[in-house]
């Protein structure tokens, strides 16, 4: 969905290209035990349970991960360890496993393994304050599940194995450039040293500041002493003072240049200037082209098509000029490539502003699988575009749409803003901005590899049965083809209707409703869009009932997920994907098509009231719930939206008691925080 998952220790090289203009810094700031640390190569191995030898491996900053018990011996066996994106070449497993059995290494990072589950290294400083920030530091670390992603190279060409390298190395500068983005580069330096959860916060979410549920909210949960606030990089720090700075930029003469979504803010009040993105981050955009060319270089004419677009967005990480690179972006398929990779500034979700592009890497492979969706769909684009034009009405017409349906992908990793600390982007379409976006010509993808390894679905089944009735509850499962299904159409409706650039009184939806707000009601339109071209498609025929039930029970619990965040993180900030559940689970609520059993035990016979989702009632309601949705994005109309926010996310009484429900059933699963092995 259109936007929207480490550490401590170990001074791991990162691995650099030899044709990389300048050295990306290690992901992690570490150092390894000392030559005269404790080993034991003979300690039993099954001393560890798999889910808590990989919490406590990536709180120490260890970048190994227990894959799987394959042989069910309950220990760890060589062919079952994984080798993390973490600071190391993922690719070269050499430094825990040769020739087949464990080396010392592996053995010496066993053992502090076992030393950190007592908690025996301690906190970090000798006073009570740092003992208890130690204490919120883990449990904001164990709010979240190491979730792997693991992808193997053994049959890839040198060629490939050559741009794996390239696109990884260019991503050790895509994590730079975004904290620089987000505010947190500047305060590295000030990590503490020595073994503790710190340095594992600062990796997975991005700076020091806690983003869990049960921690977010407390000042105390940062990763640095003296407990810094979050502080945009994109803006003067004297300018965000001032808590309706993001409007205020709207009044300046140069206006639209200080919201364009390629610049950085500098200067103060009055005197404000936007710096194009490849001056204010010159060194590492310079690096990342270097990378770029390199792996361009490197291959053949069987893959033109990628060598096009590695080639321009290298230039554009020299000069901005990203249009051109969408451009070669574009004619990337699914028939021209065995990859995916989109190496750009994009989304704009994770800053105050909802203005400026963040920078990220979604790399991944191929699945061939999206064909069957693509030629059941593509017939019907001009239909479902009739059909979405005539739920939004007036003054929206329906127009030509010549986008491109979702292709699927298999993530080998995401970096920078694409990396979120729980969790996944499941489905994307971009470009944003630019004729490619506005003429339909942008690419969207579905990643089919998030989510749908056995302990992720395991904790989905066991929270659906927490929440839902029984009789709903046999119409849940956690087999990834209705989720699929959801984010296709869900993806497919960002390109339909009122969308991208499209104007009202000549003004875009960000002019006229402000960024975080039109951000959510663009997200609301697609989400709904899921919903209602599920039935749509049902009414002709074209799937089953089956499915129909599936995925409309997926895409409600997928809501109860994202309800369980709450409404705007700890600064404020909205969450557009919590406003939008919140708005259609209190939608579907008030029309009767979902429906609250306080007296009914769950599913789980354990939990006293559950969620009874009435399918049959779906058609009506969300049909309705669409032509709000687009009715508010085609005419423009901010009070349409406020209404919606006021009546189902600022909610109070009955409504809040059972939201505060639905977050504490759904919050007792940690939510998956993905990590990222490539097998050489």
């Amino acid at each position: 969905m259109s936007k929207k998952s480490l550490l401590v220790l170990l001074a791991l090289p990162a691995f650099v290209s030899a044709c990389t203009p300048s050295a990306a810094a290690p992901l992690i700031d570490a150092t390894h035990p000392t030559k005269d640390a404790p080993s034991a190569t003979t300690v039993p191995l099954n001393l560890l349970a798999r889910a808590e030898f990989n919490r406590l491996a990536v709180e120490l900053g260890t970048p190994i991960f227990w894959d799987s018990d394959a042989n069910a011996n309950g220990a760890i066996d060589p062919s079952e360890l994984a080798v993390l994106w973490l600071g190391v070449d993922p690719t070269d497993r050499t430094q825990w496993v040769e020739g087949g059995a464990f080396t010392k290494r592996f053995f010496d990072d066993y053992q502090r393994v076992r030393q950190l589950r007592a908690h025996d290294a301690g906190p970090l400083a000798p006073t009570p304050q740092d003992a208890t920030r130690a204490a919120l530091l883990r449990r904001e670390l164990d709010q979240g599940r190491p979730s792997l992603i693991r992808t193997s190279l053994v049959s890839a060409t040198p060629a490939e194995r050559a741009l794996v390298q390239h696109v990884l190395a260019a991503s050790r500068h895509i994590e730079r450039i975004f904290h620089q983005q987000v505010g947190s580069e500047p305060l590295r330096a000030r990590l503490p040293a020595g073994e503790g959860p710190e340095r594992m916060v600062f990796y997975r979410n991005q700076g020091p500041w806690c983003v869990a549920p049960e921690t977010e909210g407390n000042p105390a949960c940062n990763a640095l002493p003296g407990q810094p606030k979050k502080v945009s990089g994109l803006y003067p720090e004297v300018l965000q003072a001032n808590g309706a700075f993001c409007d205020g930029l709207k009044a300046e003469p140069n206006a639209a240049e200080l919201r364009s979504p390629f610049t950085v803010v500098r200067g103060l009040p009055g005197k404000l200037t936007a710096v194009p993105y490849h001056l204010a981050y010159a060194e590492p955009m310079a690096a990342i082209s270097g990378e770029l060319r390199a792996a361009s270089a490197g291959l053949g004419a069987d893959e033109a098509a990628l060598k096009s677009y590695l080639e321009a967005a290298a230039k554009a990480f020299t000069d901005d000029s990203w249009e051109q690179a969408d451009e070669a972006w574009a004619k990337m398929s699914v028939s021209n490539s065995k990859w995916y990779l989109r190496i750009a500034p994009d989304e704009v979700y994770f800053e105050p502003c909802s203005l400026k592009a963040g920078f990220h890497t979604s790399f991944a492979r191929i699945n061939q699988d999206s064909l069957r969706w693509q030629s059941l769909l593509e017939p019907l684009k001009a239909d479902m575009e009739r059909a979405l034009a005539a739920a939004a009405g007036a003054p929206y017409a329906a127009r030509a749409v010549s986008f491109h349906l979702p292709d699927f992908i298999d993530l080998v990793l995401n970096a920078g803003d694409s990396r979120d600390p729980h969790g996944g982007t499941v489905g994307q379409s971009l470009p944003n901005w630019g004729p490619v976006a506005n003429e339909g010509r942008g690419r969207t993808v579905a990643m089919t590899n998030l989510g749908t390894d056995a302990d992720s679905r395991a904790d989905l089944e066991k929270l659906a049965r927490s929440v839902l009735c029984t009789a709903t509850m046999s119409a849940f499962t956690s087999d990834p083809e209705p989720q699929l299904m959801g984010t296709v159409l869900h993806e497919a409706t960002h390109n339909l209707g009122p969308a991208h650039e499209y104007r009202v009184g000549n003004k875009t939806d960000r002019e006229i409703f402000g960024g975080p707000l039109a951000s959510m009601l663009e997200e609301l339109k697609a989400q709904t869009g899921a919903l209602y071209f599920t039935d749509w498609l049902a009414a002709r025929h074209a799937i089953g009932p089956k499915l129909v039930q599936e995925a409309h029970v997926r895409s409600i619990t997928w809501a109860f997920g994202h309800i369980s965040r709450g409404m705007a993180a700890a600064d404020g900030q909205a969450r557009p994907y919590s406003q939008l559940a919140a708005i259609q689970v209190g939608w579907l609520l008030k029309d009767g098509a979902l429906a609250w059993r306080a007296t009914e035990p769950a599913a789980n016979g354990e939990d006293q009231g559950c969620m009874e989702i009435r399918t049959d009632a779906f058609p009506k309601a969300i049909d309705a719930l669409m032509r709000q949705a687009a009715g508010i994005k085609s005419r423009g109309d901010v009070d349409g939206a406020k209404k919606l926010i006021a009546e189902f996310v600022n909610v109070t009484g009955d409504a809040l008691s059972l939201r505060e429900t639905l977050q504490k059933r759904w919050l007792r699963a940690p939510k998956a925080s993905y990590v990222y092995a490539i097998d050489g």
